[in-house]
């Protein structure tokens, strides 16, 4: 049986999407037509409609078109995408009741002119699986109450992307680094330097690029990594190797 084809007009209004669209989306290599008929016409394959399933999943998640296309050129599960879009919708349906009063007991202590106690940032992190008990400890010894608050603060203004971002495609990027560095790629190869440019932009994202921040969190990873990664079996001193390699990929000295 042969496998179904679509030219580019039938997809678009099969998929709510403009030509155009498709055509930009083509133009930056997110997402391009893989056939060429005997009279030279591209049009998009299965595989194409499956990623195409994966850039609107994405998309629905908050996620911007450069992030997107980083991700799945990592290697990211497509069958994964499917279970984390549901899995995400599904919990955040849950939890933004919850999330909503938190933040309006922050919003309302700012109004009244007291600054956010430390508990009711945390309680805002937990509630958008940002962060655990153990997670909290660790990032603890880094940071004080204002860059706790300024970090909970972040990660509440990013919503339902929070999640996917910390819980997919971060530990992601950490898996495909520590390929590369296992397999003996130079850290100065432009894949490797990608990934850690991508790491240091989801950085900035939970940090709002306040550098002392980031730093805080590298070394709590660094330190404690089973608790931020919540992998209890990874212990201090396992992702050293792949911490320094990433830090020569920055050009960064230890």
């Amino acid at each position: 049986m042969s496998e179904s084809t679509w030219k580019v007009g039938p997809l678009a209004e099969a998929s709510g999407l403009t030509v155009r669209t498709l055509h930009h989306w083509d133009t930056i290599g997110l997402l391009s037509p893989s056939r060429r008929t005997s009279g030279g016409h591209r049009e998009y394959t299965e595989d194409d409609i499956a990623r195409l399933y994966q850039v609107l999943a994405l998309r629905g998640l908050g996620l911007g078109l450069d992030t997107i296309a980083v991700c799945l050129d990592s290697g990211v599960d497509p069958m994964r995408v499917l279970r984390d879009h549901r899995e995400s919708v599904e919990a955040h349906l849950a939890a933004l009741t919850g999330l909503r009063d938190r933040l309006v007991h922050i919003e309302q202590e700012v109004a009244d002119g007291r600054a956010p106690t430390t508990s009711a940032v945390l309680d805002a992190l937990r509630a958008t699986g940002a962060a655990s008990p153990a997670a909290e400890q660790a990032v603890r010894r880094h940071l004080d109450d204002d860059q706790l608050r300024a970090l909970g603060t972040h990660t509440a203004a990013l919503g339902p992307a929070a999640h996917y971002l910390l819980e997919v495609e971060w530990p992601q990027l950490y898996r495909r680094a520590e390929e590369f560095r296992a397999s003996g790629t130079p850290p100065t190869d432009p894949r490797v330097r990608k990934l850690a440019a991508r790491m240091d932009e989801l950085g900035a994202l939970f940090s709002g690029g306040d550098r002392t921040i980031s730093t805080g969190v590298r070394t709590a990873w660094r330190e404690d990594p089973g608790a931020l990664s919540g992998d209890a079996s990874v212990q201090p001193g396992q992702w050293d190797s792949l911490t320094d390699y990433l830090d020569a990929a920055r050009g960064e000295s230890k």
